[in-house]
């Protein structure tokens, strides 16, 4: 075996070393891509989820089938702050007053997750077991209005004056590649429900 033949093998191992670099390279973009594009996915369904039920139930403060039981659309909104909102609806239209309550709860409950911000969205009807849904929310912002279109400051002592809410919501993949999670941000800017202008 001659010198030659060792320079041989050694360039063998190291333009063979280097091509197995390369395809643990692009194997490993080949999974983060397909990483990304799942959670971005997943993300965008549960924001989709989220904003459909909120739009719904929000559109409905101050609503009743015997409107009658909420003459004054006014006093529909019961408490409102950055995070928290509880107001009067008819929930299943059967013409009986119901509240209706939103809120977040604090990231520990979700300590179970890998991402440190997510929180649970609480959805809860009169005095049932809180609904919740874990759908990787870390931002659920609120801001009230007048009906001069000026922002209310925290805390909002005469609920009456609420005309429209912006809505502000983030959500991110439970889950992270190389600690980077998905994310989607969303804004309503004036949502009013009918009835909060029926003054």
């Amino acid at each position: 075996m001659g010198f030659s033949t060792l320079l041989d093998i050694l360039g063998s191992t190291i333009a063979g070393g280097m091509l197995l670099m390369i395809l643990f390279r692009l194997n490993d973009a080949a999974v983060q891509n397909s990483y990304n594009y799942t959670a971005d996915l997943i993300v965008q369904q549960n924001l989709v989820e989220v904003i459909t039920l909120l739009e719904y139930d929000f559109k409905k403060i101050g609503y009743c089938k015997d409107w009658t039981k909420i003459a004054d659309p006014s006093k529909a909104i019961i408490f409102a702050d950055s995070t928290n909102i509880r107001f009067l609806t008819d929930v299943d239209n059967d013409g009986n007053v119901d509240t209706m309550r939103y809120y977040v709860g604090p990231t520990s409950q979700l300590s179970g997750t890998p991402n440190p911000r997510d929180r649970m969205l609480f959805r809860v009807v009169n005095s049932a077991t809180p609904a919740s849904a874990n759908l990787g929310i870390t931002q659920f912002n609120l801001r009230y209005f007048n009906a001069l279109q000026q922002q209310m400051s925290f805390p909002i002592t005469n609920f009456s004056q609420i005309q429209t809410i912006q809505l502000n919501i983030m959500v991110e993949s439970s889950y992270s590649y190389a600690n980077d999670y998905s994310k989607v941000f969303w804004r309503q800017i004036r949502l009013s429900a009918k009835n909060l202008r029926n003054r």
